[in-house]
């Protein structure tokens, strides 16, 4: 997909920020998240996408035997994932690409991840259903972020913020990826949410066997 005037604008606002997220999320991190990251990429398995990589902050979690390859929009950002994953000896194909669309080929993978990405990928839904695309009938995919609270006053709340987030570095906080899951058809195996509903964590089944 070729690269908007948006679409660099927001690349330049990750690649400024790439050298201090880390200490900016540390809080977020331990106060909100709780313990997303392992729950995520525990339960991946076999070949393996993760999409919006960021930082690389998942890459301590996934299990042995798990073949990673991962995708992320930016060039800043992928430098300091590979930094992280070549000090921890993850070994992994860590790629720049467009999770909206993935140069990947069809049900090429059993699990598919992403964390806390959605929510700042301009097409969230196409990105959706690009990593739908690439897992292989059976195959789980894994998703994680900050979604529309269940508390109205809270929803009322994160519209005001979207006002001034998705102009200014693309975040939304009221998108609901468990929605997207159903009307693609996935089955939804597990399904949590906490801190007032605003984080949720699925994994979710492609039908078909695996």
């Amino acid at each position: 997909m070729p690269d908007t005037g948006r679409q660099l604008r927001l690349r330049r606002f990750w690649d400024k920020h790439a050298g201090d997220y880390d200490r900016r999320m540390s809080l977020t991190e331990r106060r909100y998240f709780r313990d997303t990251r392992p729950w995520i990429a525990g339960r991946a398995t076999g070949d393996t996408l993760e999409v919006a990589l960021g930082t690389g902050l998942n890459l301590p979690h996934y299990p042995p035997g798990v073949r990673l390859t991962a995708v992320e929009w930016s060039p800043a950002m992928l430098d300091v994932a590979r930094r992280r994953a070549a000090g921890l000896g993850v070994e992994a194909d860590l790629r720049l690409g467009d999770a909206q669309a993935l140069d990947l080929p069809d049900a090429s993978f059993d699990t598919a991840v992403c964390t806390f990405g959605l929510c700042a990928i301009p097409d969230g839904r196409a990105a959706f259903a690009e990593m739908v695309r690439v897992l292989r009938p059976g195959g789980r995919l894994l998703l994680a972020d900050h979604v529309a609270s269940s508390v109205l006053p809270v929803r009322a709340l994160q519209a005001l913020a979207d006002a001034v987030t998705v102009p200014l570095q693309g975040e939304h906080f009221r998108r609901r990826p468990l929605l997207w899951a159903q009307s693609l058809g996935l089955e939804v195996l597990e399904h949590e949410r906490f801190n007032l509903g605003i984080i949720e964590r699925i994994a979710a089944r492609v039908p078909g066997q695996g």
